[in-house]
């Protein structure tokens, strides 16, 4: 994906005269938060720890990162592990052939193999095998993901502005050709330097809450160019709701090409600067 570098033709958010420094204790709950995402990135079994991504079809299929033969046949993922090959479901061995069943969209299931995980999982309607291994190379060199200082100027205040019904949003996906499809319940309203703007959102991890993904005149210059994310608490009775572009996080495609991860919605590219949040991961050129 290419972006044009606009970032000098484009208007950044002003001061107010004079943008306050950010307090002690709002960094210290943005590096808790930082610090938490990376842990959770570079865990032993987190995304930096896949060593590849395994399409499955009818025919049963080796590879090299995970024991067993795999295949996908109505809709069924199944592998056949050979003598002496042996898998960990649910706490207990698997030897033999063992069905998954059907999984279902966005859900992942994991398996242990010795000290590495399988995860066996299904997107954009494809069954996929992931083996996460410990040792990856990409996960024992990582350092940490650069990012701008966070600064309170950057948490806005917003309106969630709901739509009748909830709308299915078809996005396009870091993998070329695959799409995801999501309930979209609505927008969320703000304004920087005098404009306002609106974000289609999907539905976050905790009840109530919102994720929106998006892209700025950063994107490609200082930020990763395809995507970022922005996790939203659940609006307030009157829809309020609070946007910290500071913790505008990288998915997990910024770093590995083995992720499946959403692209934006149209319509959520903002023509503004949005100096916050985390930079080029240095694994993609990034330079903090």
């Amino acid at each position: 994906m290419t972006v044009q570098d606009t970032a000098s033709t484009v208007p950044t958010v002003s001061s107010e005269p004079t943008a306050p420094a950010a307090s002690t204790a709002f960094a210290e709950e943005w590096e808790r938060w930082h610090r938490a995402k990376e842990d959770t990135l570079a865990g032993p079994h987190g995304f930096l720890a896949i060593t590849s991504l395994r399409w499955l079809g009818p025919e049963p299929e080796r590879f090299d990162d995970a024991p067993g033969a795999w295949s996908a046949a109505d809709d069924r993922v199944v592998v056949d592990l050979a003598e002496g090959e042996e898998l960990t479901v649910d706490g207990a061995a698997v030897r033999g052939r063992h069905d998954f069943g059907v999984i279902g969209e966005r859900d992942s299931l994991y398996v242990g193999h010795g000290d590495a995980v399988i995860e066996v999982a299904k997107r954009g309607g494809h069954n996929i095998v992931r083996p996460r291994h410990p040792g990856n190379s990409l996960r024992t060199a990582f350092t940490g993901t650069p990012a701008y200082a966070p600064d309170p100027r950057w948490a806005r205040e917003g309106r969630f502005v709901p739509f009748e019904t909830p709308r299915a949003v078809t996005v396009g996906a870091a993998v070329e050709g695959l799409e995801h499809v999501y309930d979209s319940p609505g927008q969320v309203e703000f304004d920087l330097d005098g404009a306002t703007y609106r974000l289609t959102v999907f539905n976050g991890f905790r009840p109530g809450s919102l994720m929106a993904l998006f892209t700025d005149a950063t994107s490609g210059v200082t930020t990763y160019a395809a995507n970022r994310s922005l996790q939203i608490d659940a609006p307030g009775p009157d829809g309020r709701v609070r946007l910290d572009f500071n913790r505008a996080a990288n998915l997990p495609c910024a770093y590995t090409d083995l992720a499946t991860c959403p692209l934006p919605p149209a319509g959520n590219r903002l023509p503004v600067a949005v100096e916050a949040g985390e930079k080029i991961p240095f694994e993609r050129g990034g330079r903090g």
